[in-house]
């Protein structure tokens, strides 16, 4: 799982990320808004985490842009208000959780897990992601439609889970490259293209789903 916190308590978020990977959870670390808001527009996590209160963008600013651009990443808010008022404007603002500092570590650890698990508005407790009528096998990349197995390349198979995650979000080619190759990769959006090139023939093979291109922006996964 990878996790973007946005947290202006620079002795707080090295506690966290300490205790966070020891949990197996890689973290990303924004002490300020506006760094903050790039992070999560520019790159794809599981969870973000969210300080109401930081210099630059709030974090309800940056919950109001990312959910405007239809980026559908569940967001766990902390605050140091404890106000119905400011859990409801959140909640509103489509944050998925919300919790009180001070807060215990495994409670939050429990927290980001159980949205971890989330994708589609539902929630998947197993290792196989589903969509339409495709199911999706991360340990052995394979996919299944309608019961008949398709193998996957590794780059293929991740390409399918941070879609299958978030069905109908567009993913920029930046993105794809950043979250599959990662930051330092020196591969091209060429990489990308050909990547998606070779898992749309293979979801053509009898499956309702597809890889839509979005002129000038990116890809989504949706039903035919």
């Amino acid at each position: 799982m990878r996790i973007l916190l946005v947290e202006d308590e620079v002795r707080l978020t090295d506690a966290l990320k300490y205790l966070l990977t020891k949990e197996k959870i890689e973290v990303d670390v924004a002490n300020d808004g506006d760094s903050g808001l790039l992070l999560a527009k520019s790159q794809i996590y599981d969870v973000i985490v969210l300080d109401i209160m930081l210099p630059g963008n709030s974090g309800l600013e940056i919950l109001k842009t990312i959910r405007k651009e239809g980026n559908t990443t569940p967001v766990l808010l902390l605050t140091a208000k404890d106000t119905v008022e400011d859990k409801v404007k959140g909640l509103n603002l489509g944050a998925d959780d919300y919790l009180v500092k001070p807060f215990a570590v495994p409670e939050l650890v429990a927290r980001i897990r159980s949205l971890g698990r989330r994708f589609n508005g539902k929630y998947n407790y197993s290792d196989n992601l589903v969509f339409g009528n495709i199911e999706y096998i991360k340990d052995s990349y394979v996919l299944k439609i309608d019961n008949k197995k398709v193998s996957l390349s590794a780059k293929e198979g991740m390409l399918l889970e941070m879609m299958i995650r978030r069905p109908e979000q567009v993913f920029t080619k930046e993105q794809i490259i950043n979250r599959i190759w990662g930051y330092e990769s020196d591969v091209t959006e060429n990489n990308v293209e050909v990547i998606v090139h070779h898992l749309r023939k293979k979801l053509k093979k009898g499956s309702n789903v597809e890889i839509k291109t979005i002129r000038n922006v990116g890809y989504k996964l949706t039903e035919r």
